[in-house]
């Protein structure tokens, strides 16, 4: 089994908030790699990641990174590969992050989720891959059907729940 996914992170105290990502991968049952990369500790095996990954087989990178957050950007400068930028909550309540990864320049896109929205990273990947597969399209709709069926749940739910003025 290749991967299809790779999801990269700066650092592997990143991985509670990517495994997100890796669940509904697996959920989904799309290969997937997971790596800890560092644009500025290791840039030399950024860019051998990057450059190569298109040859390996990747259809889409998911980076992630906290603080400075260089790392879905500088892999996007070095590979054709849609890269999905995931925001860490590490400092300054996370907008170092969502800034350094939402503002790149021209010619240089990353897709960016929310702060520490590795689940839907996966979700946007699995959804630019099912453009062109028929069998993951199909696997994208029951999901989606899914998260209907859990909303009516969460309703059955809360209409158990009382106070003394809720009048549902």
């Amino acid at each position: 089994m290749k991967p299809l996914v790779s999801i990269i992170m700066g650092s592997t105290s990143d991985l509670p908030v990517m495994s997100g990502a890796a669940e509904i991968l697996n959920q989904l049952e799309i290969p997937f790699e997971m790596n800890a990369l560092s644009a500025h500790r290791t840039p030399e095996e950024v860019e051998k990641f990057a450059k190569g990954a298109k040859d390996r087989g990747i259809k889409v990178i998911i980076a992630a990174a906290g603080m400075a957050a260089h790392l879905p950007g500088v892999i996007a400068s070095m590979t054709p590969l849609p890269v999905i930028g995931v925001p860490v909550k590490a400092s300054l309540e996370g907008w170092d992050a969502i800034l350094a990864i939402l503002q790149m320049p021209p010619g240089i896109p990353v897709a960016t989720v929310a702060l520490n929205g590795s689940r839907n990273a996966a979700i946007l990947a699995a959804q630019m891959m099912a453009t062109g597969n028929d069998v993951l399209m199909e696997k994208l709709i029951q999901f989606k059907e899914e998260l209907k069926v859990k909303m009516v749940e969460a309703n059955q739910e809360l209409a158990k729940v009382t106070y003394p003025f809720k009048t549902n």
